[in-house]
């Protein structure tokens, strides 16, 4: 049985009030619509089941992840997974993406050498600001086009902004804890980000740190559910400036790169590893002590959106409750 506090249950509710209620087109062009959207996402089934391996679940515990079916996605997900997996769900303002920065630390990432700026965004991004900016290329916007049309819309995941004008109003920010109750520790963070010109989600992902086979230290795992998962796994690089770098690069199975998986049975997942598609994050203090991120999305070699972040921190009281008391005391004296 999930466990909740009543403000995160609220946080989470009111979420799910403000997303974006569109109807999909009707009459015959609503027909033609739904039948393109069948076609896409039930071709990109059928060609993981028939392209993935066959993977035991118990020989790879890196891959674990919450597989989701033709339902919305949205921001429901994490409610969901607390709910199958028997968790707590908690919002602290201060969360991380990573609860420590120092679970990177490897044979070749050294977390001393990055930025603090950057160490204490990744321990508490429930408390920054985000505002985007983004850029999809001529190649790209076809793709994305069809993908975000006739498949994110749907299950409201992945809504990449095709347009500028899309993030102009920004863009939400909300970090979700998956907790065990017994013990308190964090199985996964999950990290809503959604755009407040429709409230459609751009991201619904689940964070943790994972060591994949091959690799010589741990990694960033994020987990998009969608019909089945898709599952990123990043390198952490310290460059010599302490800016930060994630790669995903995609050159074997059991390395970082892009996963896309879907269910094969009670004890299997069938996993097709896409070696075309590569991420590059590069996340920095820029000359002015702005904290920023270049992030690039890459598809045979080829550049297909870019999105550039300036995360802002916010500016919370250090002592609320005592503040509270002290202005409670100077009511009674007057």
């Amino acid at each position: 049985m999930t466990q909740w506090k009543s403000s995160d249950m609220a946080q989470l509710r009111n979420s799910r009030l403000t997303e974006d209620r569109a109807a999909p087109p009707s009459g015959l062009t609503g027909a033609v619509h739904a039948l393109i959207s069948f076609c896409l996402e039930g071709g990109i089934h059928l060609w993981v089941r028939l392209t993935g391996r066959l993977v035991r679940k118990s020989e790879a515990p890196w891959l674990a992840a919450p597989l989701g079916g033709r339902e919305r996605i949205g921001t429901g997900i994490y409610e969901r997974v607390a709910e199958t997996e028997d968790l707590e769900i908690r919002t602290p303002p201060d969360a991380g993406l990573l609860e420590h920065f120092n679970v990177l630390r490897g044979a070749n990432f050294d977390p001393d050498a990055v930025h603090p700026d950057i160490r204490h965004f990744y321990e508490h991004a429930a408390g920054y600001q985000l505002d985007v900016w983004s850029e999809v290329s001529l190649t790209g916007r076809f793709f994305l086009w069809l993908l975000v049309e006739f498949i994110s819309r749907r299950m409201d995941q992945l809504n990449f902004p095709i347009s500028s004008l899309e993030v102009a109003k920004g863009m939400t920010s909300e970090v979700v804890q998956l907790v065990e109750p017994a013990t308190g520790r964090i199985v996964n963070t999950g990290w809503l980000r959604r755009l407040k010109s429709s409230g459609r989600v751009i991201y619904a992902g689940l964070y943790s740190a994972a060591q994949l086979p091959d690799e010589a230290g741990p990694c960033v795992k994020v987990t998009f559910p969608c019909r089945g998962s898709a599952n990123v796994y990043l390198n952490p690089v310290a460059h010599p400036d302490g800016s930060f770098g994630l790669v995903s690069s995609g050159s074997a199975f059991g390395r970082t790169g892009f996963y896309r998986m879907i269910d094969g049975g009670p004890e299997h997942y069938i996993v097709r590893h896409v070696r075309s598609l590569r991420e590059l994050f590069h996340v920095y203090v820029d000359a002015e002590g702005v904290l920023r991120t270049d992030h690039t999305v890459f598809f045979l070699g080829l550049s297909i959106i870019r999105l550039h972040y300036k995360m802002t921190r916010l500016s919370v009281p250090e002592h609320p409750a005592q503040d509270e008391q002290e202005l409670i005391a100077v009511d009674d004296i007057l």
